[in-house]
């Protein structure tokens, strides 16, 4: 009997059912038990393949219809949000691991801004992914991720990840296929440790259409105080599209699992973006059922003098 929390197990039907239109159609072989194959819409006939055009980055399944009302759901979404990592603080019983990945420009720091931004800092903690120092090449390459995984009652943000080692790797074939197919079981293994010992994985990839990273490329070139985060390599990494797509749509459905499942998330647009991962993370916080430790009995009569 596994003792992760199962993905689709939450409270909110219509959410459940909303939330698999947008996962990988079936579960990683090694990933679990196959009972799930019809989860997604896109079912192909290609033995399970994932093709990210079946996609659409431009759509808001999450969406109201109106953007001003979408806005202010975020911002009511964030406060509750808030709430509930303050009960996962105070209960300890879990640890909150959600992954951001996505191509550059696609919307991780907002994302971390919108989504995660008004709660603590002393529960929350938002890590940054770069290459590999020289000290963390002389390990593994999941030993840097493993040091910085969520403690007792935490909430970590990983602003890219351990995926980055399937990605960049694979697009500039410096790792054989046998390699990367081996990489894909590692990371299943070591999800699947997380969460059987108390972290719940959530993995969202922030899906951004070529057009609209291109416009938001040109906004940083436009705009002087965005420079900072204009790097040429993006335009070397942009030339390189087409293979960083196929390398997504190889390693969805590889390391798509029961205990660390996958979310793409429409992300040409801000709002529908932070909306959708918001709403998600909500209906798994609260199937939880986090709760306060109970208090000192003796407190109930304490009266500060």
């Amino acid at each position: 009997m596994p003792t992760y929390l199962p993905p689709f197990d939450i409270a909110d039907d219509a959410l459940a059912k909303q939330w698999r239109q947008w996962q990988p159609k079936d579960f990683a072989p090694n990933g679990g038990n196959g009972k799930n194959g019809k989860n997604g819409k896109h079912a192909d006939k290609d033995n399970g393949a994932l093709h990210l055009k079946d996609y659409d980055p431009g759509a808001k399944p999450f969406s109201c219809g109106d953007k001003a009302l979408d806005k202010a759901r975020v911002e009511e979404l964030a406060l509750e949000l808030d709430a509930l990592q303050d009960l996962l603080y105070a209960d300890r019983r879990y640890k909150l691991l959600v992954v951001l990945q996505g191509m550059d420009t696609a919307g991780k720091d907002g994302t971390v801004r919108g989504v995660f931004g008004r709660m603590s800092a002393l529960g929350v903690h938002a890590v940054g992914w770069k290459a590999p120092t020289e000290l963390e090449r002389a390990h593994d390459y999941l030993w840097r991720i493993h040091r910085q995984v969520p403690g007792a009652g935490e909430l970590t943000v990983f602003n890219r990840s351990h995926y980055e080692d399937v990605l960049v790797p694979v697009v500039n074939g410096w790792i054989t296929p046998e390699q990367q197919r081996q990489r894909y079981a590692h990371i299943n293994d070591f999800e699947r440790l997380l969460a059987e010992t108390g972290t719940v994985v959530m993995k969202f990839m922030l899906h951004i259409s070529k057009d609209e990273q291109r416009q938001r490329l040109q906004e940083r070139l436009d705009d002087p105080t965005k420079h900072w985060k204009f790097d040429m390599g993006d335009i070397q990494v942009r030339e390189q599209w087409d293979a960083y797509q196929r390398a997504y749509e190889a390693f969805l459905p590889a390391t798509h699992t029961p205990w660390a499942p996958w979310t793409i998330v429409p992300a040409d647009s801000k709002t529908h973006r932070n909306l959708m991962i918001a709403s998600v993370l909500r209906g798994v916080l609260q199937r939880l059922e986090l709760r306060y430790p109970p208090g000192d009995p003796a407190l109930e009569k304490f009266t500060v003098k």
